[in-house]
């Protein structure tokens, strides 16, 4: 049985509290939970942080997401849609799943089967099929694959409505005219049930039954009814210039992607970053949106409370073609989260998270080197001069803005705060009943994972390259020079995954021992930089004109600018210092000029002293 990836905090589930097991009694708020031990029957009201799921006895080992072959990964979405109606059902009897196994075609025992492995795991690949784990095993063929595809497109989905008995019979068809031999029947059958209902409807019945069916109406926001129940997602540029950590010097305007609940109008998460929007910066946003927030918030010391988490059971991304990336895809899948694409010239789609973008922008506009969103609202403002503020300062001000004000104002589309909704919708109240705390993600470096970046690499003897910086360590050993399983000619390649805000290691996926491994840089005394500042080297290089591009042209044109920066800083230092000097001295007062009843004493008699004035002041500064 796989491991729980959920701790489960509802009253009647069994937890795991410093090492010991208990039941939850009762939810006493967001935060807090009554929890009863099993052996003692003593309670405790605990943080519901603290607590841990029951961990079973045997563990099945966790594939890495991009090594699930497409065909394995539809057989496990057809087989949570054939258990979905049983999940979460009240007081489900065996009636009930001898009923949907009947309308599967299925026995009754797979289904418990398949329940028992979801709803300890609440992950998609629970339901995957058993596959051998032999290296020489292959993949689908991508001929047959081919054809599948070109058949539902042709066949199926189609104003003409074709069964899918007929899609089986024209895959059979090409397959036999190509020499191939066809795929089993339930093959092509869990590939139709894949589709989208929405793509289905729209090709077989039209795009207008497809949008009443499917789409909001504008005004609306369908879906909308519990907390997570729909989480927004949009990008935006600040109207901010930010600082460097190290010598305060203007680097540009970033990036924040931002999700939002729209029941409740809490933020969930977002990610700031000098990176355009993209698959990536969207799943770094939801790894923040879906942890718990207490340890980040402790980071920065900020003294309120962001008690939301859990899994969304939808969120609306940008239907832009960078944010469809397989990593983003599949991970949500894995995790049960709805993907729905905003639609072109739908604008209620996201209209929500806009509005709140909107209010932030707002509030940055009083920051220190902002630009405005407007050259008359700017005007002769020097925003650079200005910019004072690091990518880390700024989270922290958007942080504390996020818990402590925007979390604690009356929204006028709810007539309450946003905080107060959102215990509203898990709490409820006299009138309406309480959805319940959504579960917590328990192995959190499983999600990080899943939602991180990755490239493929082949590993040479000298270790992995990625953007010409040379990674290894020896756990890379037993796979240099490995082969690709299916051309013995070509090299394989491996899974590997970076956090773009830290280079100096990148994280390797071992396919046989099923576990992730940090390797570092090849030549340690690099420093730690982030994407972007290796961006900035490599065209800093090129314009020194370096004739080869490696990794010592890189961080040594790094090194160069922070001595030039370092060099700056220090010039202006003195430049301020002088300047301050100046306007002290001119803003000094004179001594009076005295009365003649005073005799004055001959120029020669006043002796010369060889002072330089304030030369020791610059110790203090």
């Amino acid at each position: 049985m796989e491991s729980s990836a959920l701790v489960q905090v509802v009253p009647g589930k069994k937890v795991s509290y410093k090492g010991d097991n208990h039941r939850v009694a009762e939810l006493l708020d967001l935060s807090h939970v009554l929890i009863v031990n099993e052996i003692s029957g003593i309670s405790h009201s605990v943080l519901i942080s603290d607590l841990e799921a029951e961990r079973p006895e045997e563990t099945k080992t966790i594939e890495e997401l991009l090594n699930i072959s497409e065909e394995s990964w539809n057989i496990a979405k057809s087989r949570l849609k054939a258990i979905r109606p049983l999940l979460n059902l009240s007081k489900r009897s065996r009636a009930d799943v001898e009923k949907v196994a009947k309308e599967n075609n299925l026995h009754t025992n797979t289904l418990y089967g398949w329940l028992k492995l979801y709803e300890s795991s609440g992950l998609l690949s629970s339901l995957l099929p058993k596959v051998r784990r032999d290296r020489g095993s292959t993949k689908f063929d991508e001929n047959i694959e081919e054809i599948i595809k070109q058949a539902i497109a042709t066949e199926y989905l189609t104003k003409q409505k074709k069964s899918q008995r007929m899609v089986i019979d024209e895959v059979k068809k090409l397959c036999r005219k190509k020499g191939l031999t066809p795929p089993h029947d339930n093959t092509i059958r869990n590939r139709i049930k894949a589709l989208s209902p929405e793509l289905v409807a729209s090709r077989r019945l039209g795009r207008k039954v497809s949008d009443n069916t499917y789409r909001p109406i504008k005004g609306q926001f369908p879906g909308a009814d519990w907390p997570l129940s729909a989480v927004q997602i949009d990008h935006t540029k600040l109207d901010i210039i930010l600082v460097d950590d190290h010598y305060r010097k203007p680097i540009g305007r970033p990036w924040i992607t931002l999700a939002f609940d729209v029941y409740s109008r809490m933020v969930t998460g977002f990610y700031v970053s000098f990176d355009p929007p993209s698959a990536m910066t969207t799943g770094l946003c939801l790894i923040h949106s879906i942890l718990p927030k207490e340890k980040w918030l402790a980071k920065y010391d900020i003294n309120g409370e962001w008690p939301l988490w859990g899994l969304p059971a939808k969120i609306h991304v940008d239907n832009a073609k960078e944010f469809r990336g397989n990593m983003l895809q599949k991970a949500c899948e894995q995790y049960n989260i709805d993907i729905e694409w905003r639609p072109v010239a739908r604008p209620n789609f996201g209209a929500h998270v806009e509005r709140v973008l909107g209010t932030f922008a707002k509030e940055i506009h009083a920051l220190p080197g902002s630009t405005f969103s407007n050259i008359f609202e700017k005007g002769d403002y020097n925003s650079e001069s200005k910019a004072s503020l690091t990518l880390t300062e700024f989270e922290h001000w958007l942080a504390n803005y996020v818990v402590n004000v925007y979390h604690q104002k009356i929204h006028s589309m709810i007539n309450m705060t946003p905080l107060a909704k959102y215990k509203q919708g898990i709490l409820g109240d006299e009138h309406t009943p309480g959805c319940g705390l959504p579960a917590q993600i328990r192995d959190e470096e499983r999600l990080r994972f899943d939602f991180m970046p990755y490239e493929l690499r082949s590993i040479q003897d000298y270790g992995v390259v990625i953007d010409k910086v040379h990674y290894y360590h020896d756990v890379l050993r037993p796979w240099i020079n490995a082969s690709d399983q299916n051309d013995s000619k070509r090299k394989r390649k491996f899974i590997f995954r970076r956090d773009p805000r830290d280079i100096s290691q990148i994280w390797f996926y071992d396919p046989e021992l099923h576990s992730h491994f940090a390797i570092p840089y090849r030549d340690t005394s690099h420093p730690a930089i982030s994407i972007w500042e290796l961006r900035e080297a490599v065209a800093r290089a090129e314009a020194m004109g370096k004739e080869s591009l490696n990794e010592h042209a890189i961080f040594e044109a790094y090194e160069k600018m922070r001595e030039i920066e370092q060099e700056s800083v220090q010039k202006t230092k003195a430049a301020r210092r002088s300047k301050q000097r100046r306007k002290i001295h001119a803003q000094a007062e004179k001594p009076i000029a005295a009365k003649s009843v005073v005799e004055e004493a001959p120029i020669e008699d006043i002796p010369e002293l060889d002072i330089e004035p304030f030369e020791e002041m610059d110790d203090w500064s």
